[in-house]
């Protein structure tokens, strides 16, 4: 899978080396299944057409450009996960767009024609809440359209859990109350966070999100091994800790993974904080 960062500056160099393909369009974090139901049904059209599969992102989130960063969104995933995950899905060309106030401006068919038939989409797949170019006006009911007739387009379903629609913020709104045991019903598994461990204390990676704070059954990953525990969330002024509860052994020094499988309890973090300024 080749990735490609697109901007202003370079939109015109990735334009004219754009070759047919079917396209996947939305901002994907998490890539959750709803995500990956349309990325699943864009991959079907290419393989009948003999097309690539591309997908295209935007970054940074849309939410926290449009609202002078007033909004700032708590990410699922970074890019690098995303990317290995897209190509377990078979992605050929993964794009990801640099969402800034001009990008916001463009019309919707400005969008549709310098991003997508100028890069030789032939086929669109999206969910029916994707929007696009100023204001969200463009929608999938109009992107053919606004192609001038060029772009076929399938606009998936709602995805639903028990009647609820599968989303990113659905899946920050569990983490955030609390409620890990219910995201492999959104995401497929249960939630992942890449930490590093550096015998002392373990620091999650950017661009995730932590469950909020309490005591949590996890396990631990790594290359080799893993490791079933308890993780402790707490929450102190300079941000949030993690503090596992057994004494982890040197061979788990470096980078691992917390798989966060349900909350054992609400813990008063107060209590955690003076406990770890004692210990």
């Amino acid at each position: 899978m080749k990735t490609i960062h697109l901007n202003r500056d370079n939109l015109r160099t990735w334009q004219k080396q754009a070759e047919p393909n079917v396209m996947a369009l939305g901002c994907f974090d998490g890539l959750h299944l709803g995500h990956c139901e349309v990325i699943i049904i864009a991959k079907e059209k290419a393989k009948e057409k003999n097309v690539q599969l591309a997908v295209m992102s935007f970054f940074p989130h849309p939410k926290s450009v449009l609202t002078n960063g007033k909004k700032q969104i708590q990410y699922l995933m970074p890019l690098t996960e995303k990317e290995e995950k897209l190509r377990g899905l078979g992605v050929d060309l993964f794009y990801v767009v640099e969402f800034d106030k001009e990008f916001s401006s463009l019309s919707p068919d400005q969008f549709v024609i310098q991003y997508l038939t100028q890069f030789a989409v032939i086929h669109a797949v999206a969910g029916f809440d994707f929007c696009y170019g100023s204001r969200g006006a463009g929608n999938m009911d109009r992107l053919n359209h606004d192609s001038g007739g060029k772009i076929d387009v399938t606009k998936v379903e709602k995805v639903a859990y028990r009647d609820e629609k599968i989303s990113s913020s659905c899946i920050r709104e569990r983490l955030l109350t609390g409620n890990v045991e219910e995201l492999p019903h959104f995401m497929g598994s249960f939630y992942k966070v890449k930490c590093d461990w550096d015998g002392i204390e373990l620091t999650p990676q950017p661009y995730y999100t932590l469950p909020a704070p309490g005591r949590y059954a996890v396990t631990l990953e790594n290359e080799e091994n893993s490791l079933k525990t308890e993780v402790m969330v707490l929450q102190r002024h300079d941000g949030p800790l993690l503090k596992c509860s057994i004494e982890m052994p040197p061979v788990w020094k470096g980078m691992l993974f917390i798989v966060w499988q349900s909350r054992v309890m609400e813990e008063n973090v107060q209590t955690f904080e003076k406990k770890t300024l004692i210990s």
